[in-house]
């Protein structure tokens, strides 16, 4: 009751991050990394948002934050074509445009059916991919060692919503051996990112207190996936995955952007 009371507690904040205030532009190429980096994480979190809407979990919320994220990841998409400092990271990002209106017309118009979760899954996947093709395309461009640590912190939001979309797919169930195994490939991916990112030399105290937070609601987080293994597939444990994902992506969130602001010369 008392991890549950602390997950709860916290969802309101993480709802509010959701969707940071972020530059009407893109201000540089940190700052492209982070924003290319975070439609990643919305391609997940979209998914997640429409799985749990299809479960009844979280309802109302997860309404709200597939509505913001599809909001933010059409100006995002803008921002990051105009910004394109090569003709090769503009070609990706027109694939991503034709991707992303086929993944659009998937999550807009219509209830969530189980008829429909394979599909959306398989579009999903092809927008994380030219989305993750970008970020790596913008670190190349800015060619600093801080740049990987923009997108590694980046890509811990990403990795956040994944595992609570495949858990929830998981539960549907939907391909549920896939997810059971992308679910334990995330957790894997996570926790070795979190120690480079401590150790990083470019690591402030700001950062690492961040991070020591993440650690935290990482706790929360596992302990909530741990349920799957358990057998738990009731709304409660699916809710607390939810709003433990949300918790862990505003914290990174925040140390995305902490290394984003880190000046290079």
């Amino acid at each position: 009751m008392q991890r549950r009371s602390l997950i709860t507690a916290a969802a309101a904040s993480a709802l509010a991050l959701a969707l940071p205030a972020a530059n009407a532009q893109v201000a540089d190429l940190s700052d492209a990394i982070n924003k290319a980096g975070r439609q990643r994480m919305l391609s997940q979190r979209m998914g997640k948002a429409w799985l749990a809407m299809l479960l009844s979990v979280e309802k109302t919320s997860a309404q709200l934050v597939l509505d913001k994220s599809i909001t933010l990841f059409d100006r995002q998409l803008l921002e990051l074509k105009a910004f394109a400092p090569n003709p090769e990271v503009l070609a990706t990002y027109t694939k991503l445009d034709s991707a992303w209106s086929d993944y659009k017309t998937l999550l807009v118009g219509k209830a969530p059916t189980r008829e429909a979760a394979a599909a959306l899954l398989q579009q999903d996947a092809k927008v994380l991919a030219l989305a993750h093709q970008g970020t790596q395309q913008y670190e190349a461009a800015l060619a600093k060692p801080v740049g990987k640590l923009v997108n590694v912190a980046g890509r811990q939001r990403m990795l956040s919503q994944r595992m609570a979309k495949y858990y929830l797919a998981t539960t549907l169930p939907v391909d549920a051996a896939t997810a059971g195994m992308e679910l334990n490939k995330a957790r894997s991916e996570f926790t070795a990112a979190m120690q480079l990112l401590k150790s990083a030399p470019e690591a402030t105290s700001r950062i690492k207190d961040e991070l020591t937070l993440g650690d935290a609601q990482w706790v929360f987080f596992d302990n909530a996936l741990q349920n799957l293994q358990e057998g738990a597939q009731r709304p409660r444990p699916m809710a607390d995955v939810y709003l433990a994902s949300e918790n862990l992506l505003t914290v990174m969130d925040r140390v995305t952007g902490l290394y984003a602001a880190i000046k290079t010369s």
